[in-house]
């Protein structure tokens, strides 16, 4: 249009990012997005660039869980093939990632171009779909579309490749048009018929071990209290699992905590459950696929969640219901308060199980040297507020944590997703620390999971994020080396050195010491803390098997599809 303003692919793609809230961008340059980022970097964005593309996936992985906003991650050609195992993980964490690489020009692609990878095919087994930008004009559209899809039913990543002569292409502003938010998603939360929820209300009205598990599909809400109205007004006990942990606190009266039958003893009652209430928790392996000896054949499964995909996924349902999880437990609520509920010996029993756990967890915490992994997490414990963040990664260190530390508030309790992709836990912590900076981050990690991303202590010092480390380290891939010795009868490829990570964060302009003896972890964790700093300690623990370990080789051993 004749005296139309001109404006550049790269300020349409800082626009529309902007129109979506984002302002936080996890990145690391490369030829390929240098456009977009000199004209995003006027724009007011804020960069956090990491040591590795993988990292940056990571963190924005977790910003999408931890704000509930979009987490966006952009790099260029060979930087998205590093950053595939981020996606991956993001996928079974069911992140809203939007993933933006670079690429060559778009009449050059095809020909033998700089860096050619077909990344549009590489994203589509790791996101919920991919898309190349092959006109300026598309991109608000098409970013639009993207976060469209990453929010749509259960959530999940995305990826567009906008080519580097797409990003300096000029086109006519009255040609280009912008989607708020409001206009394409988040335009209401899907509730069930009515008859829906009063069949699920009839079913555990005559259940007598009725038992709800809420995953991470169940966390959309922000907000708990719409769990803590339902378990109060049904008094039925819940577990929570995944991105839910924290929503209603481990110290609900009805909460019986996490829903991890190898870290959990009163999850293993699971099977004595005449009624089981899955919202937004899968029907896969975390719960025995739903099936016998873990699901009784007799108890009536009733599955809450945003995707009709999931449901009634391994087993026959007595009611499914499609739905926004908390929109959902509203209207059980409110169904349910019509009639009179007691409390039950089944809540009792659960409960009973959980204080076994906790005393047998306890009687591990002595004053040994080595130390027991236990001690390390009882003494951390002590300093844990209420709303500071608790990030885990894998391996036998952290899976005691996981037993013993409970969740006390929502999206404030991070771990694995079911993929159990090490070396997420300093990416995690930096993201929770860049998104609430005026809160506490206390990350745990193994001495093999530190390897993957330990260069991120660069990236939290150059960023001012003072994250608390605590490295359990046993020389060792101890759950792996646990299941080998216990299965195989010897260990194979799974021994470390006792190497000092300490120096390597410190090196790296962090705080860090070594702690050897009991005696010398809490004030070093006091130091650690009162620093400021990104800080690691490198704990001397023994090569303990945790509850999880021994689970694992249960598993093993019987060759039956028992659960998580």
């Amino acid at each position: 249009m004749s005296g139309s303003k001109s404006v550049l692919g790269s300020e349409l793609i800082a626009r529309a990012l902007k129109l979506e809230g984002v302002e936080t961008v996890f990145t690391l340059a490369g030829d390929h997005i240098l456009p977009a980022l000199d004209v995003m970097a006027d724009g007011g964005f804020r960069f956090i660039d990491t040591r590795h593309e993988q990292a940056a996936a990571h963190m924005a992985d977790a910003w999408g869980r931890i704000t509930g906003q979009p987490g966006v991650a952009m790099y260029t050609t060979p930087g998205f093939a590093n950053a595939i195992p981020g996606l991956t993980n993001a996928m079974h964490s069911e992140s809203p990632l939007l993933s933006i690489s670079g690429s060559a020009e778009l009449l050059e692609l095809g020909r033998g171009a700089m860096q050619e990878i077909d990344q549009v095919g590489m994203a589509i087994p790791t996101t919920k779909a991919a898309w190349m930008v092959t006109d300026a004009r598309r991109i608000p559209d098409m970013i639009a579309t993207a976060l469209r899809t990453a929010y749509e039913g259960r959530r999940g990543p995305v990826h567009l490749t906008i080519p580097v002569d797409i990003q300096q292409q000029a086109v006519d502003e009255d040609e280009v048009a912008f989607y708020a938010p409001g206009e394409y998603r988040d335009l209401g939360a899907p509730e069930a018929s009515m008859q829906r929820v009063r069949d699920a209300v009839e079913i555990l009205r005559n259940a007598e071990r009725p038992l709800i598990i809420v995953g991470s599909a169940g966390s959309y809400s922000r907000s708990g209290e719409t769990l803590e109205r339902l378990v109060e007004t049904t008094r039925i006990p819940i577990m929570t699992e995944g991105d839910a942990r924290g929503l209603i606190s481990d110290e609900h009266p009805y909460c019986c905590g996490f829903f991890d039958s190898g870290l959990n003893r009163a999850a293993r009652l699971l099977r004595e459950a005449d009624a089981v209430v899955l919202m937004g928790r899968k029907q896969d392996l975390i719960v025995g696929y739903a099936m016998e000896p873990n699901v009784s054949a007799d108890a009536k499964v009733i599955q809450i969640d945003p995707s009709a995909a999931e449901i009634a996924r391994n087993r026959g349902v007595a009611v499914g219901i499609v739905g926004d999880v908390d929109a959902v437990a509203r209207q059980v609520t409110e169904e349910a308060s019509k009639y009179t509920w007691k409390d039950s010996d089944w809540l009792a029993r659960l409960n009973e199980q959980r204080a076994v756990q906790r005393e047998m967890l306890d009687s591990l915490a002595g004053n040994d040297t080595p130390m027991h992994a236990v001690y390390v997490h009882k003494t951390v414990r002590n300093h844990i507020r209420k709303k500071d963040f608790v990030v885990y990664d894998g391996g036998d260190f952290c899976h005691f944590g996981r037993a013993y530390n409970p969740a006390l508030s929502p999206y404030t309790w991070w771990y694995l997703p079911p993929l159990g992709m090490l070396g997420q836990s300093i990416p995690t912590a930096i993201a929770a620390k860049a998104a609430y900076p005026e809160r506490r981050v206390f990350m745990f990690t193994g001495d093999g999971a530190f390897g993957f991303n330990a260069m991120e202590y660069d990236t939290a010092v150059r960023h001012n994020l003072p994250i608390v480390g605590i490295m359990g380290n046993d020389s060792a891939w101890g759950i792996d080396r646990q299941i080998q010795v216990g299965v195989y009868g010897k260990p194979v490829a799974t021994d470390l050195l006792p190497s000092r990570y300490d120096q390597v964060v410190r090196g790296l302009g962090g705080y860090a010491e070594l702690v050897e003896h009991p005696d010398e972890l809490p004030p070093a964790l006091e130091r650690a803390i009162k620093m400021e700093r990104p800080a690691l300690l490198n704990v001397r623990v023994q090569n303990a098997i945790s509850p999880r370990a021994e689970a694992a080789i249960n598993r093993w051993k019987s060759h039956t599809p028992l659960p998580m």
